[in-house]
């Protein structure tokens, strides 16, 4: 376990969830009759789409770097483009060579420069981090950082507090960052809140992961989850996630799409990767009180309305 696993804690929750709340919405927990018993804690009305807004603004806020590296699928990327305006911050993102065309169109339009790179996540992160070091910005990743970890419990926070009597939480797992930031926000309560983080069977990080005792690498795959195809656990979210998740699942392309579809009927419109944990609850037929994270709506159509 490394140290900065065991140093956040749900105080580190707390803490991020006053330095934000200027800049983020505190975003509903909705139901559907079509989708009994179920609750989704709707991520993709947040600002700049999804859920990852909260943990950029937890880091960038709390470091106060005015020139930030980062690598991104996309939903990352937007969200420190979009606060870059408001925090007068040059940004750069550095995608890999399959990331969405559309969600570089976004990071452009908020004013943030692209950067993009051959090869998956892993390699995406390498270059990353190596811009930062030539340029000496400041380098903020997608999942794998202490403060973007304790932005993200953020969303789990919220449920537990608007929801206090839920048993499960479904959470979507890519980088990790907001599977162990749920799970610290879980740690705090007395009661046994279950949960469930939930992977595309393709690049299964995590369950390999824990089986291993050590995180490991997958090759690069191309899940239609965008925005998780993280290929291995970070060294910041790893410890927290192995001592807290109570299972890990394994989800179909298939069973995202129809998990799309069931939530687009349901009024809720959200990405492929904003499915996910809808996808995992519906195989594993959830029972009592179960909260679903659509953890972002930045389809491609809702990015050209923008």
């Amino acid at each position: 376990m490394t140290a900065a696993g065991v140093r956040l804690g749900p105080a580190d929750v707390l803490s991020a969830a006053e330095r934000i709340a200027p800049h983020v919405r505190r975003t509903p927990l909705l139901r559907s009759a079509a989708l009994p018993g179920l609750l989704f804690k709707a991520e993709h009305l947040q600002r700049s789409g999804s859920f990852k807004l909260r943990g950029a603004a937890n880091a960038m806020l709390a470091l106060g770097a005015r020139e930030i590296v980062t690598g991104s699928s996309g939903n990352h990327g937007i969200a420190v483009a979009a606060l870059s305006r408001t925090l007068g911050v040059r940004v750069t993102v550095v995608m890999a060579a399959g990331a969405s065309e559309a969600k570089e169109h976004a990071i452009r339009r908020l004013g943030g420069q692209v950067v993009r790179v051959p090869g998956g996540v892993a390699e995406r992160e390498r270059c990353a981090q190596e811009l930062a070091v030539r340029t000496g910005a400041e380098f903020i990743p997608s999942s794998d950082h202490e403060l973007v970890v304790a932005g993200q419990g953020t969303v789990g926070l919220e449920i537990l507090q608007d929801a206090p009597e839920t048993d499960t939480i479904y959470v979507p797992a890519g980088g990790g960052g907001l599977l162990a930031g749920v799970c610290l926000a879980a740690a705090r309560l007395p009661g046994p809140v279950r949960i469930v983080g939930v992977e595309p069977d393709r690049v299964p990080r995590y369950a390999r992961s824990i089986a291993a005792g050590r995180p490991v690498e997958l090759p690069p795959c191309d899940t239609v989850a965008d925005g998780l195809r993280g290929q291995r656990p970070g060294e910041v979210t790893f410890p927290i996630v192995r001592r807290r998740v109570d299972a890990l699942i394994a989800v179909s392309d298939e069973a995202v799409v129809r998990a799309m579809e069931l939530l687009r009927r349901a009024g809720i419109e959200a990405e492929p990767s904003g499915s996910v944990a809808l996808a995992g609850a519906l195989q594993t037929e959830a029972t009592g009180t179960a909260a679903v994270i659509v953890s972002g709506g930045n389809t491609t159509a809702a990015l050209a309305a923008h």
